[in-house]
């Protein structure tokens, strides 16, 4: 991988051994004010009216202060392992955006167990979700084909983590937002992945790597968010000098 511009957004996953099971017990999200809203904004957010948020909070004037607590509707989902808020969107069909603005969250930092308004009927709310769906079976092989160029050899885990970093860049808002074009991106003139450049990216992938794509399409990110790897021998100062996230087989990922 060849870099040259500082492209860093810190990201919070954690490893997952599979699928992620959501909670979705609340039937009534409770959302905080911030400043510059308003019951309009908000009523668009959460799919309602002014005149419902009213009588269910029993407000008797529609001003509002920073701070205070309003019964809107949706559900409470309680983030688990593996989880970002991209994957969550994803989940229940929603735009980006709207899961941010519903919890006024505007980094990709999640703690596990903390709990997220999702403006959605309950009705729609998915017990179980397999990531992997959400995405073609084109998507699949061009990140597996990625795998196999960058990792064959490596250890299992150290595959995953490869396709771990691409679904980390399309997630974040300093890269593209599709996998072909992550993969497929130019920064300042240079490739991102060595393997589009020599033409490695159109060999076939290999079991392992197809395998290891499934798992980081359904979230399971070793490198809890990292958004850069390089092997062990690598020279360039710029991804030396980046903070490591974890070191697997002969392989080095980096925020």
């Amino acid at each position: 991988m060849k870099f040259k511009s500082l492209k860093s957004i810190l990201l919070t996953t954690s490893l997952i051994a599979g699928i992620s099971l959501f909670s979705s017990n609340a039937y009534a999200a409770t959302y905080t004010t911030v400043s510059g809203d308003s019951l309009f904004k908000i009523s668009k957010i959460f799919n309602t009216s002014i005149t419902s948020i009213m009588n269910d909070n029993k407000l008797t004037s529609t001003n509002l202060n920073i701070g205070q607590k309003l019964d809107v509707p949706g559900i409470t989902h309680t983030v688990k392992k593996g989880e970002s808020l991209y994957l969550i969107s994803k989940s229940y069909k929603i735009p980006l955006e709207t899961l941010r603005r519903a919890n006024n969250i505007y980094t990709d930092y999640l703690d596990i167990g903390q709990k997220l308004n999702v403006p959605v009927k309950p009705s729609t709310a998915p017990e179980l979700v397999d990531n992997a769906s959400s995405y073609s079976a084109s998507d699949l092989d061009l990140l597996a084909r990625l795998i196999t160029a960058e990792a064959q050899g490596e250890e299992y885990n150290a595959k995953v983590a490869v396709g771990a970093v691409v679904l980390n860049r399309v997630e974040s808002d300093t890269f593209e937002n599709t996998i072909k074009d992550v993969i497929y991106e130019k920064i300042d003139g240079y490739y991102q992945f060595t393997p589009v450049l020599n033409g490695w990216i159109n060999k076939p992938a290999d079991a392992d790597s197809i395998k290891a794509a499934k798992e980081a399409l359904n979230g399971v990110d070793p490198t809890n968010g990292a958004l850069f790897y390089f092997d062990k021998t690598a020279t360039n100062k710029w991804l030396l000098s980046r903070p490591v996230s974890i070191k697997i087989d002969n392989m080095i990922f980096t925020y």
